[in-house]
Formats: C-alpha cells, structure tokens, sequence
C-alpha cells in the first residue's frame, strides 16, 4: 500500500511536470503557487527531478535577465509523466467513486429522516 506520503509526492511531482510540459518557462514561484506549495518547497522539488533526470534546465531565451532558466523535461521525464498521470487518474477515479457511494448512503439517509419527521 502507497502511503499518504509518497501519494502527495507523486500528485506534487505530478503537478509540476505538466505545469513544466506546458510551459518551461514558468518561475519557480509560479510553479509554486501554481501547485500550492513553499517556494523553497518548488525549489526542493525541482532539484529531485533533475536529479531523477527528468527535468534539465535550459537558458529562458525570451529575456535579458539570463539567470532564469528552462525546465525542460527529458524523454525518461515525459515517460514518468504519462506513468503518473496514470496513477494520478486511478487514484482520482477511486475518490470519485467512493465519494460517489457516500453521496447516495447520505442522501437515502436524508430521505429517511425526512419520512420519519414527516409520519
């Protein structure tokens, strides 16, 4: 079983390679707000997917500032994406239906209730 941990790990990594994928050039307090996360927290996140070799950093061409750089990912980086989407999706399908499920027990409930007071 996949704990709560590393599940927020992959939806973090998740998040940030398809916020990468769309557009490189993002700053890293972009990505972090864009994933909801610390800047510092972007930052760590970043340096273990280029570590992982799934994120290399370019030069942000588009600007006279050359310290902003590119995150572009790699191959072995558009391959782990689709893996996680993968996941992220089932985990999400999973949710749904259990939430689902919880929908109709509270609403038969409901019903219920509402006879009795009715009766």
């Amino acid at each position: 079983m996949t704990s709560k941990r590393t599940k927020l790990q992959e939806d973090t990594h998740f998040r940030v390679l398809r916020l990468l994928q769309e557009n490189p050039e993002m700053s890293q307090r972009e990505l972090a707000e864009a994933v909801g996360v610390s800047v510092g927290g972007i930052h760590y996140v970043l340096n273990a997917l280029i570590d992982k070799g799934l994120v290399k950093l370019g030069n942000f061409t588009a600007t006279e500032d050359k310290r902003r750089y590119a995150y572009i990912l790699t191959a072995k980086g558009i391959v782990r994406k689709a893996a996680l989407t993968r996941a992220f999706l089932a985990r999400k399908m999973e949710e749904y239906e259990a939430l689902r499920e919880e929908i109709e027990e509270l609403s038969k409930e409901s019903e219920d209730l509402e006879r009795r007071i009715a009766d």
